[in-house]
């Protein structure tokens, strides 16, 4: 496969796997708070559920500025990723903040199995074998799928309740977007330039993720699993 068949490589996968990337993004969970008929025991199941992701997260966004340090051919790449490192303070004081006020007691949850399986395919993504353009991928689709779903509840004829109105703001606000598309870039770049066998593992990572991502809403939305 030369460099110009590579070209637009998440455009294509998008295109290509568009059922299991509208999973996700358009997920019962999503819409049902865009058209306010969600259960507020399910955004408060979802809240305890994601900080503790959260915090498994960090870790694993920090491998992936060590190793821009030593694998990528643009400085710009750290700054990228060094933006949204900066960003998981905050993120994480909001969900301590939010399960305040809505009684969400966060030393008490139990993590359900579908965050537990998240949570295990970021540690092997932490692994120093696996290749930039892989993880960089993991990172993308993790933080897009979050952007694309959010926003959604943002958009014109949404019914999103006043109460989760924060919450959709802070990953479908145009900031975030603007990160997630820098991500973007940079994924694209790097995947222009992968062998075939690391560009072939970036795929399987990238559909694995949105498989994660429905499932973590399902746990959210139908109960634990």
């Amino acid at each position: 496969m030369d460099r110009v068949e590579k070209s637009g490589v998440i455009a294509r996968w998008v295109k290509t796997h568009l059922v299991l990337y509208t999973g996700p993004t358009r997920h019962p969970f999503i819409l049902s708070i865009r058209d306010r008929t969600i259960d507020f025991s399910s955004f408060k199941r979802w809240l305890g559920q994601d900080y503790i992701f959260v915090r498994e997260f960090v870790p694993f966004a920090a491998s992936v500025l060590l190793k821009a340090s030593k694998n990528s051919d643009d400085n710009s790449d750290m700054e990228v990723i060094l933006s949204g490192l900066a960003s998981l303070s905050d993120e994480i004081s909001w969900f301590k903040q939010e399960a305040a006020k809505w009684d969400v007691p966060l030393s008490d949850v139990v993590v359900h199995k579908s965050n537990q399986n998240y949570c295990r395919f970021l540690e092997s993504l932490m692994l120093p074998a696996v290749e930039y353009c892989v993880v960089f991928t993991a990172l993308w689709a993790i933080e897009t799928v979050y952007q694309e779903s959010f926003s959604h509840c943002l958009e014109a004829g949404r019914k999103t309740p006043p109460e989760l109105l924060a919450a959709c703001k802070r990953w479908g606000r145009e900031g975030f977007g603007e990160f997630c598309r820098s991500l973007k870039k940079i994924v694209n770049r790097c995947l222009e330039k992968a062998a075939d066998e690391a560009l072939k593992k970036a795929e399987v990572t990238f559909l694995h993720v949105l498989g994660l991502e429905i499932e973590f809403w399902d746990t959210s939305h139908g109960g634990p699993k």
